[in-house]
């Protein structure tokens, strides 16, 4: 998709059609009354005749309106004006598109930019509006014999602007938002892929590519024996019942002042998670694929970094298993040593991501960091507590937590806080060993988190449990991609933070 911004009245618009947005009780916007004005009355005898009332939803395609250069105007329900939020501001932009998609138009030019959404600037709204429209846009049928095919696809939108003033500041919106689209986009299809695909291997390889296709990004790999020889015992307990072996993948982005101190993203990699010894329902078991959207959102995150060229230091590590059963594999009631020393009493065998991350996140130790972010399908019980809609955030650093709430807010990509008390902590007593790999029936997000905390005391440090929004059950099965537009958010926060 060729995105692009222009100035300019919507009635000199040369092009297959303009959008424009109309509110609820029947409100014309500045565009539609630019149009009105240029056709005579046109919109506004439509609007009185009960054609469009303007609420969220609602749509018109006119043909041929008087006075105007464009073949086609779509006029899109916006709801109250007043009432416009981020998560609308996405509905608009979905609308738009579904009902592009059977006009037979392939170049747009959108004046959804002068919708009023709080707090939010024109740069924000071109942004968000192509993550919207790709969101919409995208399919994965890579392994589908017959392709589904679009007779006219969309192919090109051009974002409207107020003045020549915003052009340049437009342009890098545009760059933005088609680089974390990008991230997203990857995302996706890497937590799309069957396991009998995306193996530890395959990601391996995929974030080599990444260095190819980037000259900023240093992409290495550690091998089961070179894991050994660090002493990451817990990591490859988890391994260890699989004929795929594991990988320690490091992408490093190293763009910014040589002193400064990186950020660290590290993503869970589980590329199936049959639950090992502690096997699973058979039922579902299929989306156990997706316990690596962790690991994806790490890859197209630091993909999107480096698609802007933002002048910033950051690591990407990636911790990536299958859990499989198997002769070898690890029992109930076995005890580990980690990279860092502390045992750990394996309970259950169905709770690796943690028995991987905390190897990884001691392995973060080595890059000196500034903060270290770990993102993670960890628990089902975030899945009961806050379902679908935000993901669970943890932290032992209050101005961190409170930098990724704020990223999640700006981007529509949002977390909510749990606290991480040390009352907890008792839940993961052992007889045998330092801790137990769980904390019983309760609080197991929450638990969880506070295992992942006994190894990252030397910095401050960030846990997202996106079980509940790494993907979509059911009639809409698929990875959302999600958290790439929080972690791209939260990184230019920090470059604007430092100006």
């Amino acid at each position: 998709m060729e995105y692009s911004v222009k100035s300019g009245n919507p009635e000199k618009q040369r092009i297959g059609c303009v959008v424009i947005p109309v509110y609820a009780s029947r409100k014309l916007s500045i565009s539609a009354k630019i149009i009105d004005k240029a056709s005579n009355g046109y919109i506004s005898n439509l609007i009185r005749r009960g054609e469009i009332e303007g609420d969220l939803g609602n749509t018109l395609l006119l043909h041929n309106v008087e006075n105007t250069l464009c073949d086609r105007v779509l006029l899109i329900g916006c709801g109250r004006e007043k009432d416009i939020t981020v998560n609308t501001f996405y509905k608009i932009n979905h609308t738009m598109v579904k009902t592009l998609q059977s006009t037979g138009a392939t170049e747009i030019a959108s004046y959804l930019t002068e919708i009023t959404v709080k707090r939010k600037d024109i740069n924000w709204k071109i942004k968000h509006s192509i993550e919207a429209i790709d969101e919409e846009l995208y399919k994965f049928n890579q392994l589908k014999s017959k392709k589904e095919e679009t007779r006219r696809p969309l192919r090109k939108f051009i974002f409207s602007v107020n003045g020549r003033g915003q052009l340049m500041q437009g342009e890098l919106a545009v760059r933005h938002g088609m680089a974390t689209s990008a991230g997203i986009h990857l995302a996706k299809d890497l937590g799309n892929l069957p396991g009998n695909i995306c193996t530890p291997t395959y990601l391996a390889a995929q974030a080599k590519k990444l260095s190819k296709q980037h000259s900023k990004i240093k992409t290495s790999v550690l091998e089961e024996s070179d894991m050994k020889k660090l002493g990451m015992g817990s990591l490859l307990s988890v391994s260890i019942g699989s004929r795929q072996p594991a990988k320690l993948i490091t992408m490093e982005y190293m763009a910014g002042d040589k002193k400064q101190a990186p950020i660290v993203f590290v993503g869970k990699g589980v590329t199936f998670d049959s639950g090992g010894i502690s096997l699973k329902p058979g039922g579902g078991m299929d989306e156990m694929k997706y316990d690596m959207c962790g690991a994806a959102s790490v890859i197209g995150v630091m993909n999107a970094i480096a698609e802007m060229q933002l002048a910033i230091n950051v690591v990407g590590i990636v911790p990536t298993v299958e859990n499989m059963p198997d002769g070898l594999a690890s029992r109930p009631g076995d005890i580990v040593t980690s990279m860092s020393g502390q045992t750990i009493e394996i309970l259950n065998t169905d709770a690796e991501g943690r028995l991987i991350l905390c190897d990884a996140l001691t392995y973060a130790e080595k890059f000196n960091p500034d903060v270290v972010i770990d993102i993670a399908t960890l628990t089902g019980a975030c899945v009961v507590a806050l379902g679908a809609h935000p993901a669970g955030l943890l932290s032992n650093h209050n101005p961190l937590a409170n930098d990724l709430l704020s990223a999640g807010q700006a981007s529509g990509d949002r977390c909510w806080q749990l606290p991480l008390w040390d009352d907890y902590q008792d839940q993961l007593k052992s007889n045998f060993a330092d801790m137990a790999n769980i904390g019983g029936k309760g609080a197991g997000t929450i638990t969880a988190a506070c295992f992942l905390s006994r190894f990252t005391k030397k910095y401050h440090w960030a846990h997202l449990d996106i079980a509940g929004v790494a993907w979509k059950s059911g009639t809409h099965k698929g990875a959302t991609g999600r958290p790439v537009g929080l972690l791209a958010q939260y990184v230019l926060d920090r470059l604007d933070s430092e100006k």
